[in-house]
């Protein structure tokens, strides 16, 4: 069902912003890319817990990184005709985008064993 939710929301805001296509897709790509590399530094394995703060900076800095770049490269290709339907659709797609990733690893987590 929410799945379902998210899908009608993308469509309808989708819909809703027709004129300024460009900057809503530019704004979902954006936020999924910065999100998918904030994901990949910050569950990486490691043998040592003490890297874990590190590499939750790794994904900070990556996500900030990768949405300056992408927000450069539209601006300087003029496919940013709207900031504000750019700045929604990258807000609402870093919010999917993260609860996407999220139910996944949930997904393939395995739950503890409980010992009688």
């Amino acid at each position: 069902m929410k799945l379902v939710l998210i899908l009608m929301a993308s469509i309808s805001a989708g819909a809703a912003s027709a004129d300024h296509f460009h900057s809503f897709m530019l704004g979902l790509s954006v936020a999924a890319l910065a999100v998918g590399s904030c994901y990949w530094f910050a569950f990486r394995t490691t043998r040592f817990p003490h890297l874990a703060m590190f590499l939750l900076i790794c994904g900070l800095l990556a996500k900030v990184t990768v949405t300056v770049v992408g927000v450069a490269l539209g601006i300087s290709q003029a496919l940013i005709t709207s900031p504000l339907v750019f700045a929604l659709s990258y807000l609402f797609f870093s919010l999917v985008v993260t609860y996407l990733w999220f139910s996944y690893r949930d997904s393939i987590t395995k739950a503890p064993q409980r010992l009688a």
